[in-house]
Formats: C-alpha cells, sequence, structure tokens
C-alpha cells in the first residue's frame, strides 16, 4: 500500500494576482550567500515575504465574515484536514451560479456522498479557463445562498474552490460567506488542480498558519490517496 499526493495549491509569487484591495505579494532578498559567507563564514539565503492572508491559496477564519468568530490560531484544526469529496460543477458558466441541483447531480454522477465532516471541493474550471488573464479576479461563478446553506446542513466544514471566492462576484450578498458566517465554518478559495480530484473521495490537509488573531492564512492543499 502506498500514498499518491496532488498538490491544489497555487505558486506564490511576486506578481502574482491578488484582489484589489488586498496587500500586493512581494518577495525581496533579507540575506544573500555572498553576504552571510561574509559576515558569517557559511552560506546561508533567506527571502523576505509582504503577504496578504488571503492573496495565495488560502483558508478563511470565522473572523473574517464575523466579528464574533475565532481567528485562524482559534480554530480547530478539523476545519483543515480530514476526508473530502471534489465535486466536478465545470459546466456552470462563469457568471452562472453553483445550486443546490448541480451539487447533487455532481453527487449522482460520481456515487458520492456527504457525510457530517466532510470537506468539500468545487471544481469549477476558473483556473484552466482563467488564471493569468484580466478575468481571473472579475468573472467566475459561485454558489447561490441554498446550494451553500444544504452544504452547510449536510455538515461539511470547509468549502473550496478553484477561483478568488466561493462566491460570484455579482453577488453582493456574498451567499458562500454568508453561510460559513451563519454556520461557522471555513471556505478554502485560490485552489487548483482540482481538475485532478473531481468527482473522488480522499484525505485533505490544507493547515493554515499559526497567525495570531489572524483573518485567515495561506496554506499548501494537498489531496491524498491511499493506493
Amino acid at each position: 500500500m502506498g500514498t499518491r499526493v496532488i498538490d491544489l495549491s497555487q505558486e506564490i509569487y511576486q506578481g502574482m494576482p491578488v484582489f484589489p484591495p488586498h496587500q500586493k505579494t512581494m518577495i525581496f532578498p533579507n540575506m544573500s550567500h555572498e553576504e552571510s559567507k561574509q559576515k558569517l563564514g557559511f552560506e546561508f539565503a533567506t527571502n523576505n515575504l509582504l503577504i496578504n492572508e488571503h492573496g495565495p491559496t488560502h483558508s478563511d477564519a470565522t473572523y473574517e465574515y464575523d466579528p464574533n468568530g475565532l481567528t485562524i490560531d482559534e480554530m480547530p484544526l478539523e476545519y483543515f484536514y480530514g476526508p473530502a469529496v471534489c465535486l466536478d460543477v465545470s459546466h456552470v458558466p462563469a457568471d452562472g451560479y453553483i445550486t443546490r441541483t448541480d451539487l447533487e447531480r455532481a453527487l449522482d454522477r460520481a456515487r458520492l456522498t456527504i457525510d457530517k465532516g466532510d470537506i468539500v471541493l468545487l471544481y469549477t474550471g476558473h483556473y484552466e479557463r482563467s488564471y493569468g488573464t484580466d478575468e481571473w479576479l472579475t468573472r467566475y461563478g459561485g454558489l447561490d445562498y441554498e446550494a451553500a446553506e444544504w452544504l452547510a446542513k449536510q455538515g461539511v466544514v470547509n468549502i473550496g474552490v478553484d477561483a478568488p471566492s466561493i462566491d460570484n462576484p455579482d453577488d453582493q450578498r456574498f451567499s458562500g460567506h454568508l453561510i460559513c458566517r451563519e454556520y461557522a465554518i471555513t471556505n478554502t478559495e485560490n485552489m487548483c488542480n482540482l481538475d485532478k480530484v473531481a468527482q473522488k473521495r480522499f484525505l485533505y490537509f490544507g493547515l493554515p498558519l499559526k497567525i495570531r488573531k489572524g483573518t485567515g492564512s495561506p496554506i499548501r492543499a494537498v489531496a491524498v490517496f491511499i493506493e
């Protein structure tokens, strides 16, 4: 028996797409090999990072959308690892909404069920379609209120997506985040490679940094298959 690991995380780099209100990602040298060899007698190289908690692949603390919610360092780790399924909803148009019917049909096609405590990832195809273009941050589908609430009522603890948000950018209600607030669950955004795990069940890991009073955190999300 062995394991197969699939990386679901986007690359972090200077110039990466970030929501306009957020800090742009900056990476710059702290010390070069040459400098450290001169100062310390051995070659070390380190960089500095300036990054928003919600810039790359990341998970939200419930505090982000609820002033009474938990900050990222307070949230149970069970929100960020455990049994997971990925549903293929890539047929939903870029300007559309993911409905409860879309989710149920995807489950039926894959002969999967959602269990209490599951993490559910949504493969929309947005990463393959739009990453690196102007439409990455402006045109993508998202959950409608009924679909998001249906997931929450199944006992889902984390909703992930291969787009900048689980909400359609035209949804002024922020339906997905509203449900996350109402049910005290998290969501994970800016994922990739979900086409490689679509319509499958696996073990998911996406642990956040332990940022004191953090509103969210970059993560290294992976899917683990036991084979």
